[in-house]
């Protein structure tokens, strides 16, 4: 699986208003410093005590959205080189 890193301030900048809402995101935990990572397809996950649990997720052009936002691009999370998730587009 492949993910995009970021903190919860920058998910906060990257949602549009049809995804997660700010007051949503704060429910469900999200703080300017939370550790946040999104897959390619779009989920949204928020990490906690020894686990990553899924908050939500992107729609629409949310690949350009993320790596514009962040700088950064697709890395494998665990080094396996395994393609089990389809690309962005």
């Amino acid at each position: 699986m492949h993910f995009i890193e970021m903190s919860g301030k920058t998910l906060k900048r990257i949602v549009s208003e049809d995804e997660l809402q700010a007051f949503e995101l704060g429910e469900v935990g999200v703080t300017n410093e939370s550790m946040i990572r999104v897959n390619r397809q779009g989920d949204i996950e928020i990490r906690r005590h020894g686990t990553w649990d899924v908050i939500g997720g992107l729609l629409g052009d949310f690949d350009h959205r993320v790596r514009r936002e962040t700088g950064l691009d697709w890395a494998d999370c665990c080094g396996c080189g395994q393609e089990d998730d389809a690309p962005a587009r």
